[in-house]
């Protein structure tokens, strides 16, 4: 009995430490994503942007996040992979700008 549950221990501490490794922090990367993300929100509500060029931004959006998703998978972001994963941020960044002020305007 005592065995079964020292194994029960060891197993469920193992299950935590392999769980807390799964999540990479990055909120840096987070935080910005959330920015671009009300940006966009901003710029649709606003009619700044329009539905095909909120649908374009957003579809960037989601390739940025799975690029962080892909990093944090082995549970650590390697300095190449946050440098990646920020320039395409800086590219995002930019796309949104030039759509949100072109003469193009929501119907």
């Amino acid at each position: 009995m005592l065995i079964f549950r020292i194994f029960a221990l060891l197993a469920i501490a193992g299950l935590a430490f392999a769980a807390s490794a799964q999540t990479a922090s990055t909120p840096r990367i987070d935080k910005r994503e959330a920015n671009q993300e009300r940006r966009i929100e901003q710029g649709e509500k606003s009619g700044a942007l329009n539905q095909k060029e909120a649908a374009r931004l957003e579809k960037g959006q989601a390739r940025v996040q799975k690029l962080e998703d892909k990093a944090t998978a082995d549970g650590k972001v390697t300095k190449k992979e946050r440098r990646r994963i920020e320039h395409a941020q800086d590219q995002q960044s930019r796309r949104i700008y030039r759509e949100k002020h072109d003469k193009q305007t929501a119907k």
